[in-house]
């Protein structure tokens, strides 16, 4: 979780600076376009890593699924993550809608994080003496 959170993190600054180089009419650093992209992609691959984990532990731990809000909120941020890879595949000159829709997910990805973060950690303590 901590690497999804660090990447959510660098991706959010690497946007930030495409944002001011856009609102600033400066041009961006060449690489942080070809640097964002793939960090996407690897929070992608992350997040649905987890979703795997968490699946095949809750499954070899008490044979079924859905015994916390944990669930939830991490199918929450599975789908979230999905569809702002999705939006952000969209965005180019003749779709400008797609750039808003990317940093509205991306917000509401924002508290969906922080609330699969709580809700693992009230799962962890369950293991821990």
């Amino acid at each position: 979780m901590g690497f999804s959170l660090s990447a959510y993190v660098l991706l959010g600054l690497l946007g930030g600076a495409i944002a001011y180089g856009r609102l600033q009419k400066q041009p961006v650093p060449r690489w942080v376009r070809p640097l964002h992209i793939p960090i996407g992609v690897g929070l992608v691959g992350l997040v649905l890593l987890l979703l795997a984990i968490g699946i095949v532990g809750t499954l070899g731990e008490y044979g079924s699924l859905g015994h916390s809000v944990h669930l939830v909120a991490g199918l929450t941020v599975v789908g979230l993550v999905l569809a702002s890879a999705w939006s952000a595949s969209r965005i180019s000159p003749k779709r400008s809608w797609a750039r808003s829709l990317h940093l509205g997910i991306n917000g509401v990805l924002f508290l969906a994080l922080a609330g699969v973060t709580w809700s693992g950690w009230v799962v962890v303590q369950k293991y821990l003496p």
